[in-house]
């Protein structure tokens, strides 16, 4: 029960990752379950690109807004505020994503877990 409630807390968590990235108009926004991969780090990759510096800074705010007002979760670690071209957000069971274009472009993470089932999410 406690597995089949974990995966439930999961799928919440990602949502809510999504609906703060649509809030600030996050493009490419892509939903990557990692459940049925071996020793994978989390359940979900929850990966977006965003045009400027300053959008994926506010994509990140909204995010960490949108999760704690939906499960009252913070981020157990967060990287990348400073430079401002790739922020990760590590919620555990779910790891947040957010490019800068260009960079996302270069280091291409939807490609390394291939077998993953990997959806894209409508604007």
């Amino acid at each position: 029960m406690t597995v089949i409630k974990e995966a439930q807390n999961s799928k919440i968590l990602s949502d809510a990752v999504i609906q703060g990235m649509k809030e600030l108009k996050a493009s490419d926004i892509v939903l990557i379950d990692l459940r049925n991969i071996g020793n994978a780090v989390a359940d979900f990759f929850v990966i977006c690109s965003g045009n400027s510096d300053t959008q994926i800074d506010a994509i990140s705010d909204s995010v960490e807004e949108e999760v704690y007002k939906t499960t009252s979760d913070n981020p157990w670690r967060k990287e990348g505020k400073e430079n401002r071209e790739w922020i990760l957000m590590d919620y555990a069971n779910v790891v947040v994503h957010i490019f800068r274009k260009d960079r996302r472009e270069f280091y291409s993470l939807e490609k390394l877990w291939g077998d993953a089932i990997i959806t894209s999410i409508e604007e």
